[in-house]
This record gives structure tokens, C-alpha cells and sequence, in this order.
């Protein structure tokens, strides 16, 4: 069996680019006046470059090509292809999502109530056709049922087309507009719809409003201030429009009337510094969510009249040690998303006797999310629930005689069964006490042992993300193998509350490293892993993460898998000029006016830490279109590693098409799927 070493060995040598260019190395160098010749993506030199690093890519994978064939056609022998979601109820009609057998896209489709006839509100595979990208940014149907709204991205930049046309009449196209980003709202006449644009850094700052009568826009909402971005929606009873506008430590909501058509933003409260919260609408009055009194936040009440955080009446007690995700609001009662000891868990409310109760869950390593709930006026709870060895499952619950009732759990096809396999919870030791969460999926033939096992480890730890545990029918072709996948719910991340996301940002962020590294020893150390044969993956912050630990501890790896890697992080912090960079400081501080920031973060960035060691394998992705992470951050990470350390065995494989989140279409993200996997199991030698 030839190894991933002899791969990279008869692959040849790696392109060169002679003109990467270096970080920032003083304080004192507060901008950046160097030319980056890699920020030019329609420079043909720096396109030649990424087609050559692609080549490479495929001459060290090249003789993989059998077993990723092969992994691809696993994956897609336990997934039904022709398959329809549960209908969801609003109004008049029941709406849905379908695939088809050869098709990349869903096609959105509703019935109305005691009619089999069948509308197409949207095919994807239409909209996709001629294009190698293609993203649905969302799609709104008008509070009259009669018009669809909908937003399209055909390159990964995340600016979308928004098109408005008629459900009965496709042909007649309402409006069409360019470059907007997330998120619309509908006045409640449906002769309006609100939109959001960006700046020239990517920031969401300004709404607008399109007469559809007219054919007119006019902006009625703008952001200043460079820190905060905004978005828009609507309460779950129509009657108002919102828009947040949020920093990452600071929320301040505006309503509109979205029955007056002349209605202006109106402030929800004050902008607080520090002061966050979300608002739904119910009577007449608003449920806030907000950690004004909990750093974990809780639940409060306020007439809708009253426009001051002062005047917020709490309205539940409060769990110091759980986390209040969200609500979903019905007339009478209220549901409460929680997290609480690293998993999530799902409570009801009656609004008339204030009785609380649980929905139990089956498994204690697993999942539970609010679903779709569209209709106010229900005593109906739609929610979902899965864990690792559990397929995602729609359940429906009576909130008034507590039945419940399973809609559909996702189909896999083949042999597989979840008696097959096991999920547990690990816990492993900080140097400072704090206790590190690790969820494991493995056969259910597998356990501890002297020698330990394969282990593929995951890790993200940004934002107060959390990596909940949930089922993949993908990642079975690991475990079939032999190999133990592990979740390590790192700092930085949501999983344990507010402040296990505070302990991994600013001038901690280093705990989100360090913590992987603790997380991943502990398997060595309890018997799961084969200190030889561990492979981690992450992507964007958590491929920062993986830049970090293999800087680290690149002994503990056989392979890493680096995807969209935020690795040239302090020069991108630095550059205020860039996408996103203001917004972020409020995520990793600001290196710019901060010494002790500055060097935190000079500390671990993976670009500037590159040293002469003997790295990994490392595969690394990248999307030339990508607004988030630009592809020159892993580009020139990727150069470095070669060009600094031992005998580094590095690949960049870019998407030349696509943006940050990679290929667009079912069956290409299958395929890239298979290709990760064939890089993971032949490091770990086990194709």
C-alpha cells in the first residue's frame, strides 16, 4: 500500500512563488503600505499560480482518485436523492422543499390547504442552470401569498440578486435588483419589500425599501458606525419589521409599523455599549431576550410602547448555568432554547399558568433545536432532534397534552443502523482546571485500549460557535473504517455558556489552542487514540485553530485538514481596509491600538509562527471569490511552510468558482467530501 508520504514523494516538487509577500513584524507598523501582489485575483500571474498549486494538488492525489470514487459512491448510496421535506403550514398553504434523482438543487414547492396541485415557487436547478456556482440567499413569499422574493448568488462572493415575481405567473418578473446581501422583509400590504445593502467592506449597512408599484427605492436606514453590521426581519405575527444592528458585543433594535406604509425605524432602546438582545413580538407587548441581568442571558417583558432597557421586566427566573438560546412565540405559549452543560435542551412555557416543562430527549450526548413554526395561533411545537448516530429527526409535540408525535426521521439507505454504533462524552483537563467536552462517535465494537484507534478530531472555537453533536451519513465512511471521530468543544466556542466563550477571545485566545491540544492528548491518554494515527480538521476560525496547534504541537498529527483558513490573521486585523477587519476587533481586540493585543495575537498567528519543524501532511483549502477569509491568507501560509520548515508536505487545493463555504451543489459537495476523506484515510493508513 502506498502512503500519503510516498504520494507527496513521486508528486514532484511544489510550485514556488517568489513573491509572497511577509507580515507585518512591529507594533509601530500600524498600516499597511506594502503592496500585496496576491490581492490582485484577476492579476493572470496570480491565476497561474493557484492553477499550478491545483495541479500539484491533483499529482499528489492523483493515485487516490480510485478511493475517493469509491468513498464518493458510499456516500451517495446512503442518501435518497428523490426525497420531500415535512410540509410546513402558513395560511393558506403547506410549503416545502423537494430533490430529485440527478438534480444538484432542491425545488421549493407549496400545496394549498385540501389541494394536491402542486405551485414551484423556486427550482434551484433552473435558477443554477449555465452557472458553476450557485447559492440561495433566501426566499420570502409576500404576506398575500401571491408574490416570491428570493436573493441568488452565482459566484461565492455573497452579494445576491434579489428578484420578485408573481407564484401563478412566473413569467411576470416584479422587480430585479443587484448586490444585496442576506435578508428581506415585506411590509404588510405586500406592495413593499426591505433590503439590505453593503459597503465596500462587506458590511451590511443600509436598509432599503422597494415600492413595487413604482418600481422606486429609497434608503431609510443606514449604520455609521463601522463596527456594527445590520439585519433585517420580521416578528412571527407580521405586525412589525425589524432591524438589528449589532457589533459583537452590542445589539440596538429599530422597529417599523409594517402596516404603515410610511412608518420610519423606530429605536427599540437606547444603544447600551455591551447591552445585547433580541426581540419578538406577542399581544401588546415584546418578549426580549437580553444579558442585561445575566451574562447568560434571560428572559424579559415590556409594553410595546415603552422604549427603554430600563423599563424590561423580567419574566422568568433565571439559570446562572444556562444558556437562553432563543424563544419561539404561539398565542399562548412560548418556547425556551437552551444549552446547558454542553448540550441543548428544549422547554415550554404556558403564558396563561407560567408552567415549565422539558421535552426529554433520548440520548444525553445529542441535539435539540427549535424547527419550522410559522403559525402564531397553534398549541403545535414543531422541533428537531438528532445525536451522531441518531438521523436527523422532525417531531411535532401538542404544547397543551404534551403528545408527541414523529413526522420523519432522514432516511439512510443501505445497512446502516444506529445499534451499530455509539456516541459518547469525554472530559478532558485544562492545566488550569477547566474541564474540556469532547464528544466521540466509533462502531459500537470499538473501546479503549492499550494501542488506541484512528482519530479524526474537529474543533472550530470562534464567535461563541458551538459544534453541537449531530448526525452525518457522510462521515460513517470514516467510522466504518475503524476510525474515531471526536468534536473537541474547545474555548471560544458557546458549548459550556458565556464565559467559556469569553475565556477564548482577546488575550485568551490562546486557550482555544491549547485546549484542542489538552483535548486531543486526553483521547491518547483514556485509550481512544493511536498517538501515531490522529488527523485534525477545521475550517475558517477553526482553520486558524489548526494553523495554531500544528505550529504547537505538530507532533501529535499525522495530518491536518485546514479549510478557508483564517492563518494570516494579524495582518488582516491590521488592515482596516479589508472585509470585515473594524467589525472584528470586537472578536480578537484590535492590534492596532493595543500593544498587549498586538502581541497576543503576533503570538499565535499561524502565518507569523511558521517555524523549522517537521510539519504534517496538511491539506488546505480556499475559494478565490471567498468575501471572509481571502484566498491569499491560505495561499500564502501555504508557501510559507514549504519555503520555512523541514520537508513540509503541504497541498492547496482553490476553488477557482466558489467563496467561503466551497462547492455549491449537492453531488460536488459530496465529491469534495470524498476527496477530504481519501486525504484523511490514507495519512492515517488506512486505504
Amino acid at each position: 500500500m502506498t502512503t500519503l508520504e510516498e504520494l507527496f514523494d513521486n508528486a514532484g516538487p511544489a510550485p514556488k512563488a517568489n513573491r509572497i509577500p511577509t507580515t507585518l513584524s512591529h507594533f509601530s507598523d500600524q498600516r499597511i503600505d506594502e503592496y500585496y501582489w496576491l490581492k490582485d485575483k484577476d492579476s493572470p500571474e496570480v491565476i497561474q499560480l493557484l492553477k499550478e498549486e491545483n495541479l500539484y494538488c491533483e499529482k499528489v492525489m492523483g493515485p487516490l482518485t480510485q478511493l475517493k470514487e469509491e468513498l464518493f459512491h458510499e456516500i451517495k448510496s446512503r442518501i435518497k436523492e428523490t426525497d420531500l421535506s415535512v410540509p410546513v403550514r402558513h395560511k393558506n398553504y403547506f410549503y416545502s422543499t423537494k430533490t430529485e434523482e440527478g438534480l444538484q438543487y432542491p425545488i421549493h414547492i407549496r400545496k394549498r390547504q385540501g389541494s394536491d396541485r402542486e405551485e414551484i415557487l423556486l427550482d434551484e436547478n433552473m435558477e443554477a442552470q449555465n452557472n458553476q456556482f450557485f447559492a440561495l440567499g433566501g426566499l420570502y413569499v409576500s404576506p398575500d401569498e401571491e408574490l416570491v422574493a428570493y436573493l441568488i448568488d452565482n459566484n461565492g462572493s455573497e452579494l445576491y440578486s434579489l428578484t420578485v415575481r408573481s407564484i401563478a405567473k412566473p413569467e411576470i418578473v416584479v422587480a430585479t435588483l443587484d448586490d444585496c446581501y442576506y435578508g428581506l422583509a415585506w411590509s404588510l400590504d405586500s406592495k413593499s419589500i426591505y433590503y439590505t445593502k453593503t459597503d465596500d467592506q462587506m458590511r451590511p449597512y443600509q436598509i432599503w425599501k422597494l415600492n413595487l408599484e413604482t418600481c422606486a427605492s429609497e434608503v431609510i436606514f443606514q449604520e455609521d458606525d463601522e463596527g456594527f453590521y445590520i439585519g433585517i426581519g420580521t416578528t412571527k405575527d407580521e405586525k412589525f419589521i425589524v432591524i438589528e444592528c449589532g457589533s459583537k458585543t452590542t445589539t440596538q433594535s429599530f422597529i417599523i409599523d409594517a402596516a404603515d406604509s410610511n412608518a420610519k425605524p423606530m429605536p427599540f432602546t437606547d444603544r447600551v455599549k455591551d447591552l445585547e438582545y433580541s426581540v419578538e413580538h406577542h399581544g401588546d407587548s415584546f418578549f426580549v431576550v437580553s444579558n442585561r441581568d445575566n451574562p447568560n442571558f434571560s428572559l424579559m417583558r415590556v409594553d410595546q410602547n415603552i422604549h427603554d432597557h430600563r423599563a424590561w421586566v423580567p419574566y422568568l427566573e433565571s439559570e446562572q448555568d444556562v444558556r437562553l438560546l432563543g424563544i419561539e412565540v404561539f398565542t399562548r405559549y412560548l418556547a425556551l432554547l437552551e444549552r446547558q452543560n454542553a448540550v441543548t435542551r428544549l422547554r415550554v412555557v404556558d403564558l396563561e399558568t407560567k408552567e415549565i416543562y422539558e421535552i426529554e430527549k433520548g440520548e444525553e450526548v445529542s441535539t435539540i433545536y427549535i424547527g419550522d413554526n410559522e403559525e402564531f395561533e397553534s398549541e403545535i411545537l414543531r422541533y428537531e432532534y438528532t445525536s451522531m448516530i441518531t438521523p436527523r429527526s422532525v417531531f411535532e409535540i401538542n404544547m397543551k397534552s404534551r403528545e408527541i408525535t414523529l413526522l420523519k426521521r432522514s432516511e439512510v439507505l443501505g445497512t446502516f443502523s444506529s445499534s451499530n454504533y455509539k456516541t459518547i462524552r469525554v472530559w478532558a483537563n485544562a492545566d488550569d482546571g477547566s474541564k474540556i467536552p469532547v464528544s466521540l462517535l466509533c462502531r459500537s465494537d470499538v473501546s479503549p485500549s492499550s494501542s488506541g484507534h484512528p482519530v479524526v478530531i474537529y474543533g472550530y472555537g470562534s464567535y461563541e460557535h458551538s459544534i453541537d453533536p449531530t448526525f452525518s451519513s457522510m462521515r460513517l465512511s470514516l467510522v466504518d473504517r475503524g476510525v474515531v471521530f471526536a468534536i473537541a468543544h474547545v474555548r471560544g466556542g458557546g458549548e459550556l455558556g458565556r464565559n467559556w466563550y469569553l475565556d477564548g477571545k482577546f488575550d485568551k485566545k490562546p486557550n482555544t489552542f491549547t485546549d484542542f491540544i489538552t483535548a486531543t492528548q486526553s483521547l491518547i491518554d483514556l485509550g481512544w487514540a493511536d498517538p501515531n494515527r490522529i488527523a485534525a480538521r477545521g475550517g475558517s476560525a477553526g482553520g486558524m485553530l489548526m494553523g495554531a496547534v500544528a505550529n504547537l504541537a505538530a507532533e501529535k498529527y499525522k495530518a491536518i485538514v485546514a479549510e478557508v483558513p483564517f492563518v494570516d490573521c494579524l495582518t488582516t486585523i491590521l488592515d482596516p481596509s479589508l472585509p470585515l477587519t473594524i467589525f472584528e476587533w470586537e472578536e480578537w481586540g484590535n492590534p492596532v491600538e493595543d500593544q498587549n493585543i498586538y502581541n497576543t495575537m503576533k503570538s499565535y498567528s499561524p502565518y507569523d509562527n511558521v517555524t523549522n519543524q517537521q510539519y504534517p501532511m496538511i491539506l488546505v483549502t480556499a475559494g478565490l471569490n471567498d468575501p471572509r477569509v481571502s484566498y491569499w491568507e491560505p495561499a500564502k501560509w501555504v508557501h510559507k511552510l514549504r519555503s520555512t520548515s523541514n520537508n513540509a508536505r503541504v497541498i492547496l487545493k482553490t476553488e477557482m468558482e466558489a467563496g467561503h463555504q466551497g462547492p455549491s451543489g449537492r453531488y460536488e459537495i459530496w465529491n469534495d467530501e470524498a476527496f477530504v476523506y481519501a486525504f484523511l484515510l490514507s495519512a492515517l493508513e488506512l486505504a
